[in-house]
């Protein structure tokens, strides 16, 4: 890069020198003098998704993978508005995100141009730090700071517009990393307290969440159980989570609010480490949204800013709790089921064919229930599942994921109705040759809302009622969707089948879909 440079390469100059390295983008003409200046700056792997959905589901999959934000582009407020949803499960995850959202020159905006809108007001309800950047001579230290802001404990949202001539204008230098402190250290008063509480003979429970779910964090609440024999939960949708053989086991909350509450019948008080108190993901008539039983006490070992892992580790000493967990996972690898395919058979062959460390982006809905049961007593592994409930994630988490972890095999169990809101995502997996098997779970329904509609008491529900939550007539065919978008796939129709097709897969690299129709 020469010494004159502009506003656009200033920006990804600075983004490269704040360790972000990963651009998922869907650009338009606002933007191109940022594509123009990928090939003038080293350092940038640029990532193109045929959808903004697809653009921002990839960046929460890099994040919360890689710990490090990925910097999404987009077209306007139109491209941002596309991008809303996967956010908005991001900011759920506390997935570190740098959004650079392009605007209409200055003097342009006068005129009311069609693509004219309000950026901000899209982009205040899934972002945490926002800033219109207002010269080329100052966007680079914008820049700095949406980094900034993004890598703040737990992890955070960060939106920069940047209209037009900001980019194509002439900029000064690019800017340096500002100081990130890391999430803070918990007080020894609050361990001294929560050590106390849970030397009290009461029965309680440790909720965890962020890297409290995550290798010393997870050895530590391990510790923290073998000295009081608390129990360790985690949220239903916990951000990401350390499963499977050797691994500390976690119970996860379950999701329907009966089931809830039933669950956590029993437990007197609660540790929050980087959790919020439980509650249901709806209200429904005549039941709970609340899930602890009346009485449970609260205690925050740890905020969600804080170092919730460390928090344990120093709560662990404070008990003087022993050097090792009492209870690993065994590994149970279930046998290969025959004959007629269904949810259950699919889970078992999942579990039993998938290699140690795999990833999991899990978006299966009601399908997912026997992957929930079975999967965790399998090989070791991450699971990243659906955090803020908005269906259509798990496609694009697992091509950010694969590319923040490229030596690791991503796995995508996936609801049919879910898939079809992000299947361009299968191209970008075909385009980048991402190492991803997707297993889409064909019922034809959004079975959930199935059961959702009994749920809720709504009365009168007839043939019209049921038919919005039925996806037959026609019948997706996923198999050749994902050939029509690149991807090599494969149609099961009996367990030896899946079985036979998802062995395939796990013993080769690159993308591959297999529809299993159950």
């Amino acid at each position: 890069m020469g010494d004159t440079i502009n506003g656009a390469q200033s920006v990804v100059q600075t983004l490269v020198n704040c360790g972000v390295e990963v651009c998922f983008a869907n650009p338009g003409t606002s933007e191109m003098h940022f594509v123009a200046a990928l090939d003038t700056v080293s350092g940038m792997r640029p990532v193109l998704c045929l959808f903004e959905g697809v653009v921002t589901g990839a960046a929460d999959g890099y994040g919360r993978i890689a710990g490090k934000p990925a910097v999404t582009l987009l077209h306007l407020g139109p491209g941002l508005a596309n991008g809303l949803a996967n956010l908005h499960n991001a900011r759920r995850a506390a997935t570190p995100i740098v959004n650079i959202v392009g605007d209409h020159a200055a003097h342009h905006l006068q005129y009311d141009a069609p693509l004219t809108s309000d950026i901000v007001g899209f982009a205040r309800p899934v972002s945490n730090w926002i800033v219109e950047s207002k010269s080329a001579g100052a966007v680079a230290s914008d820049v700095a700071r949406a980094v900034q802001a993004a890598k703040a404990a737990p992890g955070a949202i960060a939106t920069l517009i940047m209209p037009a001539d900001v980019a194509w204008n002439a900029a000064a230098r690019a800017a340096q990393p500002l100081v990130d402190d890391g999430p803070a250290r918990v007080h020894a008063d609050t361990i001294e307290a929560v050590a106390k509480l849970l030397s009290n003979g009461k029965k309680s429970a440790l909720l965890l969440r962020g890297n409290a779910l995550l290798g010393a964090g997870l050895e530590a609440a391990g510790r923290i159980q073998a000295k009081c024999g608390a129990r360790l939960m985690c949220d239903t949708f916990a951000p990401q989570t350390e499963l499977g053989a050797g691994r500390v086991p976690l119970e996860r909350i379950p999701y329907f609010s009966e089931q809830i509450t039933a669950f956590l019948k029993d437990v007197e008080q609660f540790v929050l480490v980087g959790a919020k108190p439980p509650v249901s993901f709806f209200a429904y008539p005549g039941k709970p949204s609340w899930g602890a039983p009346d009485g449970c006490q609260f205690e925050y070992l740890a905020q969600p800013h804080e170092d919730g892992a460390q928090a344990l580790h120093d709560l662990a000493a404070a008990l003087d709790a022993p050097a090792e967990p009492k209870t690993r996972t065994q590994l149970a690898l279930p046998d290969l089921p025959k004959g007629k395919l269904n949810s259950l058979g699919v889970a078992q062959v999942i579990a039993h064919h998938t290699p140690d460390h795999a990833i999991y982006a899990e978006e299966a809905a009601t399908s997912g229930l026997p992957f929930q049961m079975i999967v965790p007593r399998a090989r070791p592994h991450t699971h990243l599942p659906l955090t803020g409930g908005s269906i259509g994630q798990g496609l694009p988490l697992a091509i950010g994921a694969a590319i923040a972890a490229p030596d690791r095999k991503v796995v995508c169990p996936h609801g049919d109705g879910g898939a079809a809101y992000t299947m361009q995502a299968l191209w970008t997996m075909a385009r980048e040759q991402l190492d991803i098997t997707v297993v889409i779970y064909a019922n034809r329904s959004y079975a959930i809302l199935n059961v959702e509609l009994q749920r809720v008491g709504a009365s009168g529900a007839g043939s019209k009622a049921l038919s919005m939550l039925d996806l037959h007539n026609p019948e997706m065919n996923w198999m050749k969707i994902a050939e029509g978008l690149g991807v090599e796939a494969s149609r099961a129709t009996t367990a030896e089948e899946f079985a036979a097709q998802y062995a395939s897969a796990m013993s080769q690299r690159g993308p591959r879909l297999i529809e299993a129709l159950i």
